[in-house]
């Protein structure tokens, strides 16, 4: 299987956010990076402003006055009224952000910007004292990190030079090559692990499941430390076949992970809706405390370390 990537500049990438002193995304107080660009296209993905590495415009429509002033704004006419408020013609949409610059009401805004590495490490530097007191440090999220490798290596050997704790929230879709580029100057991995069904696998995320088990295999086997990420997704990857599944692979890898549990939530809806985008999982409710209850105790009954706490 061919995995292609849009290659950037070492020195600049793009990310849509930085979210400080966060404290679900690996040990102690962090800061967490988001970059832009993702292979795949889970149906449940809570950063659909992450699949492409270009920006994206998002629009709010309660946000919207009527005022119009991006329609004169946009030097190529891809806004147009309609009956259901502003819309955007993809097709003629430059991304160039000329609306956002206009509406008063910040009804138009763009996901994405390009940033150099020092600029990251700026904003990084800024939190040391928290990562020092924590024990904390920065993760590299996404989208997937791994679709930026250039960029992604020059921050984690900036974050190493400065003794600063890394970890990267991966799909772990990805050549072993970039991988094995990037995975010594990676302190711990939070790696996805949704289904192990192949076919369904494909149906609920676009790609196989075949080069991320391939990987994680990798990984174990050169002893990283590593945390197995499961998304549990009610109907999809909640059921006892597929958690039972996980559970013996993670026990046979040579280093065994701790797994992490990640119950589903609602909060991304809205922004499908501003990226004119369907959600798929429109009728899909949040796991119970009960359901999450028993997908960690038939984890742990392959002896394995569980995290149910989200």
């Amino acid at each position: 299987m061919m995995l292609s990537y849009i290659i950037l500049s070492m020195e600049s990438g793009i990310i849509f956010d930085i979210k400080k002193y966060s404290i679900h995304d690996g040990p102690g107080i962090r800061t967490t990076v988001f970059l832009k660009g993702c292979p795949m296209s889970c149906w449940w993905c809570h950063n659909p402003e992450s699949h492409l590495i270009s920006r994206e415009k998002l629009y709010f429509f309660s946000r919207c006055i009527g005022c119009k002033e991006c329609l004169a704004a946009c030097p190529e006419n891809a806004i147009h009224d309609s009956e259901i408020g502003l819309c955007t013609d993809p097709e003629k949409c430059l991304r160039c952000g000329s609306c956002t610059e206009v509406c008063l009401a910040e009804a138009c805004e763009m996901a994405g910007r390009e940033l150099t590495v020092n600029q990251v490490m700026a904003e990084i530097e800024k939190d040391t004292a928290f990562y020092d007191e924590s024990f904390g440090g920065v993760t590299f999220s996404g989208g997937e990190p791994l679709a930026q490798p250039d960029f992604l290596f020059a921050l984690l050997k900036a974050c190493g030079d400065r003794q600063i704790h890394t970890a990267l929230d991966t799909s772990g879709f990805s050549s072993w090559n970039v991988l094995d580029r990037i995975r010594h100057h990676v302190d711990v991995f939070l790696f996805d692990l949704k289904l192990m069904d192949d076919e369904k696998h494909r149906m609920v995320t676009g790609v196989s499941n075949q080069p991320i088990l391939k990987n994680l295999l990798a990984l174990s086997s050169a002893d990283h430390r590593i945390h197995i990420r499961l998304p549990v997704i009610p109907g999809i990857t909640d059921d006892d076949d597929n958690v039972s599944a996980i559970g013996v692979f993670a026990t046979e890898l040579p280093s065994m992970p701790q797994i992490d549990l990640l119950p589903y939530h609602r909060f991304a809806a809205a922004k499908y809706e501003r990226l004119g985008r369907a959600y798929r999982l429109q009728n899909t409710r949040p796991p119970t405390e009960d359901s999450m209850t028993r997908l960690a105790d038939l984890l742990r009954s392959f002896g394995l370390t569980v995290n149910a706490e989200g």
